[in-house]
C-alpha cells in the first residue's frame, strides 16, 4: 500500500472501532482501501443511514484525537482461531456470538502464512497491516454513503451493509477532494453528453451500444484524422478486418474458453456446402486478426517491423452493472495497431509508442500522467501466465529499461501482465484530478508463436517476431468521455462539433451569414447560421451554453464595411476583424490543433 492507502486502511479500522461503540452486535467482514476512499462491509441488527453519520464521525474524531497506537501482534492459528470463536476479533471485547466472518478469512489463510492482529485501544482486528502509527496519522476523516454487498461478491452469501468513508492527512485536502467531486457532478460526460447532443442509448438497441449523433460523429472523425496523421507519419500501414470470426481463430489466439465469458454468445451456423455446423462469435479483440493477415504474406527481416494499425470495432459482452455511460460499453472502436519487430528492434518500437502517447498527452493537454507497468507472479506460470520464465525475465527487462531510459513517470505492479507478456497501462489525471485508465502498451512473446507466425533472417532462418499491442487513444468511446470531463464539453476549436456560429442581428442579414458560411465550409470550418427570430442577445447566450468557440456577429455596419464581429468562448469580445484576419486566425488555430 502507499501511504495514502494505509492511511485510509486505518480510518477502516477507525471506523470499525466507533461502529462497535454504538453497535456492540456488529459483525465485520472486509475493509480494505478503495480508490474513492475505504469501506467496512459489516452485518448488524441496525440499518445505517446517513442520519447515523454525525455520531459515527464524532467517535471517530474523539479516537484520532486520543492518538491510539496501531500495534502489530503475530499469533498462532489456534490463538486466532480462539480469540474469533469467542466473537474477539473486530469487535472491543469478547462477545456471545463468534467473530464469524473473520473465523471464515482465518480458515482461508494457507497454512504457513503469518497470522497477525492489529490493536487501537480496545478494538483487536484480523488484519495484514500495514497502519499508520497511531490514529493521529489519519488526518481528516468523513463518511460518504452506503451500499449493499454481499458477502465475497456471492449472491449465496449473507447480504452485508457496505459503508464508505473517505480520509485524507488534512482537512485542506479532503474540501479540495469534495470540491473535485462537485466539479466532476457538472463536468459527467453522460450530463454533457445529452445537454450537447453527442451520444445516446436506446433499450431497442441495447444496453452499452453507443448511438453517436453527428455532433458525436465529428468528434470521433476528428479524432480518427488525428490517429491516421500520426500513425501515418511514423510508417503504419492501415488495415480492416471483419467483426466476427470462426471460433478456430480464437481458440488458437487462447482467448477460448479462457475470455468466452467476456465475449457474446456464440452463432452456431450451418455452412452451404457440407451441411457443417460452424461456430462465429463476434469480435472481442483485433489482434488474431492482425496475425492472420501478418501470416498471409511471406515476410522477410526486411519487412521488420512492420505495423498494421486499425480503427477496429470490438464487441464485449460487460455484465450489465458494470456498464457505465461511455466509460464501460458493449461496443467500442479502438485505436488499435500491432507492431511486429526483432527484439534489437524492439526498445526503439517501444520507445517510439511511448513518445506517441507523450505526443498526444501534449496536444489534449494531459500534464499529470503514469505508466503501470504490470509484471507476472512467477508462482502461477502455467496458470495464469505463459510458462517460459527466460521471456518473461527478457521481456520484462526490456520494458523496464525503455522506460527508465525515456525518464517516464512510472510504477511497477507485480501480478498483472497479459497471460502472453508485461504490458503498461496509462493513467491519465484530467483537468480536475480525475484518474482514468486511457490507454494500454502491451508485450506479445507467446501468441505469435501460437499462430505459427515467423520471419526469414539475415542468415535464412525462420524466428518468431516479438509483438507490441498498442492503443495510445484507447477507444473512441472512452476517450471521448475522457475528453468532455476533461474540457468540460468546451472542446478545442480543431475538435469542436460546431466551430463558428453566425449570428445575423436581423433578419436582413441572413443571406450575407450564409455567403459567408459557405465561404467557411469551402475551408472544411464546421459552421452555422442561426437564423432565429431571437433577439441577439439571446443568441450569443445560446451559443455560450452550447460552448461554441468562435461566434460572428452580422449587423448593418458589418455587412456595408465588410467586416466582422468576432466573439471568442475563451477570450471573449475580439472586436472587429476583417474576413481574412479571422478566417487565417482559425486556419491557424485548427492546423495547429491549439488548445
Amino acid at each position: 500500500m502507499n501511504e495514502l492507502e494505509t492511511i485510509r486502511h486505518s480510518a477502516a479500522h477507525v471506523l470499525a472501532t466507533a461502529i462497535s461503540e454504538l453497535w456492540p452486535d456488529a459483525q465485520f467482514a472486509a475493509g480494505p482501501p478503495v480508490e474513492q476512499g475505504f469501506y467496512y462491509d459489516v452485518e448488524m441488527a441496525h440499518r445505517i443511514n446517513p442520519e447515523d453519520f454525525p455520531k459515527v464521525e464524532e467517535i471517530v474524531r474523539r479516537i484520532i484525537a486520543e492518538k491510539q497506537p496501531f500495534v502489530r501482534r503475530e499469533v498462532s492459528r489456534d490463538e486466532a482461531d480462539r480469540l474469533a470463536r469467542a466473537g474477539r476479533l473486530a469487535a472491543l471485547a469478547d462477545r456471545p456470538a463468534p467473530s464469524k466472518f473473520k473465523l471464515d478469512i482465518l480458515q482461508n489463510i494457507p497454512a504457513g502464512e503469518t497470522i497477525s492482529l492489529y490493536e487501537n485501544g480496545q478494538f483487536t482486528d484480523l488484519c495484514a497491516g500495514p497502519h499508520v502509527a497511531d490514529t493521529g496519522g489519519i488526518g481528516a476523516f468523513r463518511l460518504t454513503h452506503v451500499a449493499s454487498a454481499y458477502y465475497k461478491g456471492d449472491e449465496r452469501n449473507p447480504q452485508l451493509q457496505r459503508i464508505y468513508g473517505i480520509a485524507f492527512p488534512t482537512e485542506a485536502e479532503l474540501e479540495a477532494h469534495f470540491a473535485m467531486l462537485e466539479e466532476a457532478k457538472k463536468r459527467d460526460h453522460r450530463k454533457l453528453g445529452k445537454e450537447l447532443q453527442l451520444f445516446t442509448f436506446d433499450e431497442d438497441v441495447g444496453p452499452g451500444l453507443p448511438l453517436w449523433l453527428p455532433k458525436g460523429g465529428v468528434l470521433i472523425e476528428e479524432l480518427e484524422r488525428l490517429a491516421k496523421e500520426t500513425e501515418f507519419a511514423a510508417g503504419y500501414q492501415r488495415v480492416r478486418t471483419p467483426h466476427i470470426a470462426r471460433d478456430t481463430l480464437y481458440k488458437t489466439s487462447g482467448h477460448l474458453p479462457y475470455y468466452a465469458e467476456s465475449m457474446f454468445p456464440p452463432m452456431e451456423l450451418e455452412e452451404e456446402k457440407g451441411g457443417e455446423k460452424v461456430v462465429y462469435y463476434l469480435k472481442a479483440m483485433n489482434c488474431p486478426h492482425h496475425h492472420k493477415l501478418f501470416s498471409a504474406l511471406p515476410r522477410s527481416y526486411r519487412d521488420l517491423p512492420l505495423r498494421f494499425a486499425e480503427y477496429g470495432t470490438c464487441y464485449r459482452y460487460e455484465q450489465s452493472g458494470e456498464l457505465l455511460g461511455l466509460m464501460r460499453v458493449r461496443s467500442m472502436q479502438m485505436n488499435d495497431a500491432h507492431i511486429y519487430c526483432t527484439a534489437e528492434q524492439f526498445a526503439a518500437e517501444f520507445q517510439a509508442v511511448n513518445a506517441m502517447y507523450l505526443h498526444y498527452f501534449k496536444i489534449f493537454g494531459i500534464e499529470k500522467y503514469r505508466m503501470r507497468f504490470s509484471t507476472h507472479d512467477p508462482a502461477k506460470l502455467g496458470q495464469k501466465y505463459l510458462d517460459e520464465p527466460e521471456m518473461w525475465q527478457k521481456t520484462e527487462t526490456m520494458v523496464r529499461d525503455v522506460l527508465v531510459a525515456s525518464g517516464i513517470d512510472f510504477v511497477e505492479v507485480p501480478n498483472e501482465g497479459a497471460f502472453y507478456g508485461p504490458k503498461i497501462d496509462v493513467q491519465v489525471w484530467s483537468a480536475i484530478g480525475r484518474e482514468f485508465t486511457l490507454a494500454t502498451n502491451q508485450v506479445d512473446f507467446g501468441v505469435p508463436r501460437r499462430f505459427g507466425l515467423e520471419f526469414t533472417t539475415s542468415a535464412n532462418t525462420k524466428e518468431t517476431p516479438l509483438c507490441i499491442h498498442r492503443a495510445p487513444l484507447g477507444t473512441h468511446e472512452r476517450f471521448i468521455g475522457f475528453l468532455i470531463e476533461h474540457f468540460a464539453g468546451a472542446f478545442p476549436l480543431w475538435l469542436s462539433p460546431e466551430q463558428v456560429r453566425i449570428l445575423p442581428v436581423t433578419d436582413d442579414q441572413i443571406a450575407p451569414a450564409e455567403v459567408l458560411a459557405a465561404e467557411l465550409r469551402a475551408k472544411m470550418v464546421r459552421v452555422s447560421v442561426d437564423g432565429s427570430r431571437e433577439k441577439l442577445g439571446a443568441k450569443i447566450r445560446l451559443a455560450q451554453v452550447e460552448k461554441t468557440p468562435y461566434m460572428v456577429v452580422l449587423g448593418k455596419n458589418e455587412v456595408s464595411n465588410g467586416q466582422l464581429s468576432v466573439r471568442s468562448r475563451k477570450s471573449g469580445d475580439l472586436g472587429l476583424m476583417d474576413r481574412a484576419t479571422f478566417l487565417s486566425r482559425i486556419d491557424t488555430e485548427i492546423r495547429d490543433r491549439a488548445l
